[in-house]
C-alpha cells in the first residue's frame, strides 16, 4: 500500500513521466485496434444442412479496401452451381482507425447429395476457411398409388454388340404430370458414335395403376473400340406443381453397359463390315443400239448393308483390262432409317469404254461382310449382263462430200471499196460514176465548236448547283444546332418520374404493404418513392443510394431481394416481411427481438 501510494505521488510531480505514460498508452491501444480490425475474410452459410436441389446463399466478408477482382468463385465450380452474386460495402472509423467492409452474397445449388466443403475463397491476397455443407436427399414425390411422378428408363438392342456394329438406345421419359422449364441430357460417350434414328415416339402406358405419357428417343450408337463401354444415365431437371407450390425435381435412368466383341479371328476380308444383310444390284445401260468399240456404256454398281451406315461400305477394286477401259466416279451416299435402325446405301456408277469387239463381259461384284444374325462371315455377290461389241468400221468406206461447200474460191472483184466509217455525217451527195459497180461518195464533215450560247447555258447550270449547295450547307447546319439544344435540356427527376404519394408518411405505408403482400416487381418503385419523400431527389438516385444511407439489415435484405429478383427463381416465394420489420426498425430506431434472431441464425459471424 505504501509502494502504491510513492507510486502515485512521483507521477503527480513528475510531469514529463505523465506524458511519456500517456504516449504509451495511445500506442498501445492503436496497437490493439489495428489487431482487432486485422485483414481476414470471414465465410458463412445460411444453412449448413440442406436438402438436395435447394438454394444456400454463402456470404463472403472482408475487412479490407484493397479486394481486387472480387471473391474468385471458380474453386466452388466442382460441387455446386454458381446461380448468382450480388456486393455491398461498409466504411467507418472506430478508435481513430478506419474500417472498410465488403460484402458478397453467392447463391449456391449443390450439384449431388452428400458432405461437400466450401472451399478456401481468395479476395485480394487473403482466403476464408472451409465450412463443410450437408446435402441430403429430398423425400421423393409419390402419387395416391405410390409411384413417381417421372421416371426415365433406357434400354439398347443389342448387349453384346461387334465392334462398329449398330446398336439402337431407347431412352424412355414417363410422366403423370406436366413438366415446366425441362432440361434433358443427350447420350453421348467418347468411344460411341451416336445420331439420331427417328422422331419422337409419343404414346401411353398404365404402371401399377398409374397412368403414363411416354415419350420415346430412340438413338443410333456404333461403338468404336472393344470391351466393357459404360453408357453414363440419362437426366432430367424439371418444374413441376405439387399441391405445397412449385417444386423442383431431379430424376435419372439406371447405367447401361456394352460389351463390345472385337472383329472374329475367322474373318478373312481387309475391309470390316458388320451387318444384317447385304445387297449388291448391277445394270450397265447402253447410250447406243449397237455399241461399237470406242462408245461409252454406263455400269451402275448399288450396294445396300442394313445396320450399317454408307461410309462403312468398303471401296471396291476396279481395273482396267485390254478389253475394255473403266472410269468410276465419286461414290453416293444415302442413309435410310426406320424404326428396326439404318440401311445405308452407297451407289456407283462407272463408265466402261470398250476396246475390243465381240462379248463384253465386266467382272462379278463380290462383297464380304459379316452378318450380325446368324454372327457368321457372308458373301453378296452380283452379275452383270454380257453385251455385244460391234467393231469399228472399214477404213475403204469413204462418204460423199456435201452438195454445198464453201472451197471454190471467190469471184474477182475489179477494185477493192473502202469501208464506210461510222463517225461521219450521213451522205450529202452521190453519185454513180461511169465505171460499172463503182459507188462514189462524198462525205461532209461538219463543226464540233460551242456558241457563246452554249457557255451561258453552262455557266448559269453551275451556278444553280453552287447555291444548292451552299443552300444544304446552311440547313444542315441549322438543323444540325436545333438538335444539339434539344438534347442538352436534362429533364429534373421530378419531371421524369413523378411521385405519386403526398408525403413520407403515406408513400412509407405503401412500402410496408408492398412487403407484406411479397410483391416484389412493386417493391423497387415503392423503395425509390418513400427514399425520396424522406431523403429527396438530390440524395436519391438507386436503390444503391438507399443501401448507403440505410441500416446494414436493410442492405443484406434488399441484396437478397435483388438475387431472387434477377436470378431464374419465381419471383412469388419472396418473403417481403423480414424486410418490413428491417425498415420499421429502423425508422423507429427500436430492434425487436425476434428479428435480431433471425439475423443472427442467418449471419452468425456478423
Amino acid at each position: 500500500m505504501v509502494v502504491k501510494q510513492h507510486f502515485l505521488l512521483f507521477i503527480q510531480k513528475n510531469k514529463a513521466y505523465r506524458l511519456l505514460l500517456a504516449l504509451m498508452t495511445g500506442l498501445l491501444l492503436a496497437t490493439l485496434s489495428n489487431t482487432l480490425y486485422a485483414a481476414s475474410v470471414i465465410a458463412s452459410l445460411n444453412k449448413s444442412t440442406v436438402t438436395e436441389n435447394d438454394i444456400i446463399q454463402l456470404t463472403l466478408r472482408a475487412d479490407f479496401s484493397d479486394t481486387g477482382n472480387g471473391p474468385d468463385l471458380t474453386p466452388l465450380q466442382r460441387d455446386f452451381d454458381v446461380l448468382g452474386k450480388s456486393q455491398n460495402g461498409q466504411f467507418g472509423f472506430n478508435l481513430g482507425t478506419s474500417t472498410t467492409l465488403n460484402f458478397w452474397v453467392v447463391s449456391l445449388r449443390p450439384k449431388a447429395v452428400g458432405t461437400f466443403e466450401i472451399p478456401p475463397i481468395k479476395i485480394g491476397d487473403h482466403e476464408s476457411h472451409i465450412i463443410n455443407v450437408v446435402v441430403k436427399n429430398s423425400p421423393q414425390l409419390m402419387d395416391s398409388n405410390g409411384n413417381p411422378p417421372v421416371i426415365i428408363k433406357t434400354e439398347v438392342s443389342e448387349i453384346e454388340p461387334y465392334l462398329q456394329q449398330e446398336v439402337i438406345l431407347s431412352v424412355k421419359l414417363y410422366t403423370s404430370v406436366a413438366l415446366q422449364n425441362a432440361n434433358r441430357s443427350v447420350p453421348s460417350h467418347p468411344d460411341l458414335v451416336i445420331e439420331r434414328l427417328i422422331d419422337d415416339q409419343m404414346n401411353y402406358e398404365t404402371i401399377n395403376g398409374s397412368e403414363y405419357q411416354v415419350r420415346t428417343q430412340e438413338y443410333l450408337a456404333f461403338p468404336q473400340s472393344s470391351g466393357t463401354l459404360s453408357i453414363p444415365p440419362q437426366t432430367l431437371q424439371a418444374m413441376i406443381s405439387t399441391s405445397s407450390g412449385r417444386r423442383l425435381i431431379k430424376v435419372q435412368s439406371e447405367p447401361l453397359k456394352l460389351q463390345v466383341l472385337p472383329i472374329p479371328a475367322s474373318y478373312s476380308s481387309d475391309s470390316w463390315l458388320p451387318s444384317q444383310n447385304v445387297r449388291v444390284s448391277t445394270s450397265l445401260e447402253q447410250t447406243s443400239d449397237s455399241p461399237r468399240i470406242g462408245d461409252t456404256l454406263i455400269w451402275t454398281i448399288n450396294i445396300e448393308a442394313a445396320g450399317a451406315l454408307p461410309e462403312q461400305i468398303p471401296t471396291l477394286d476396279l481395273n482396267s483390262t485390254r478389253s475394255y477401259k473403266l472410269y468410276p466416279k465419286p461414290p453416293k451416299f444415302n442413309t435410310q432409317k426406320t424404326v428396326n435402325g439404318a440401311i445405308g446405301t452407297q451407289t456407283i456408277i462407272v463408265e466402261v469404254v470398250p476396246t475390243e469387239e465381240g462379248s463384253l463381259s465386266l467382272p462379278d461384284i463380290n462383297l464380304t461382310y459379316w452378318d450380325t444374325g446368324k454372327r457368321a462371315i457372308n458373301t453378296a455377290t452380283a452379275s452383270t449382263k454380257s453385251v455385244s461389241i460391234a467393231p469399228l468400221p472399214d477404213s475403204k468406206e469413204t462418204t460423199k462430200p456435201p452438195k454445198n461447200t464453201i472451197n471454190e474460191p471467190l469471184a474477182a472483184q475489179p477494185r477493192s471499196v473502202a469501208p464506210i466509217s461510222l463517225a461521219k455525217k450521213p451522205i450529202k451527195e452521190t453519185t454513180q460514176s461511169n465505171e460499172p459497180g463503182i459507188v462514189k461518195i462524198e462525205l461532209v464533215q461538219t463543226d464540233n465548236t460551242l456558241s457563246l450560247k452554249d457557255y451561258l447555258i453552262a455557266a448559269l447550270l453551275i451556278l444553280a448547283l453552287c447555291m444548292l449547295v451552299v443552300w444544304l450547307v446552311l440547313w444542315l447546319k441549322k438543323r444540325k444546332a436545333n438538335i444539339l439544344e434539344a438534347s442538352n435540356h436534362v429533364p429534373t427527376l421530378q419531371e421524369f418520374a413523378p411521385l405519386s404519394t403526398t408525403d413520407e408518411h403515406s408513400a412509407y405505408r405503401v412500402l410496408i404493404t408492398c412487403c407484406q403482400q411479397n410483391n416484389l416487381p412493386q417493391l423497387r418503385p415503392s423503395l425509390l418513392e418513400w427514399a425520396r419523400h424522406r431523403w429527396g431527389d438530390n440524395e436519391i438516385h438507386s436503390v444503391d443510394d438507399i443501401k448507403r444511407l440505410t441500416s446494414v439489415h436493410v442492405t443484406q435484405l434488399l441484396m437478397e431481394a435483388e438475387l431472387m429478383l434477377y436470378s431464374n427463381n419465381p419471383i412469388h416465394e419472396w418473403q417481403g416481411d423480414p424486410l418490413a420489420v428491417a425498415l420499421e426498425e429502423y425508422t423507429s430506431g427500436q430492434a425487436k427481438p425476434s428479428q435480431a434472431s433471425q439475423l443472427k441464425t442467418l449471419y452468425p459471424n456478423f
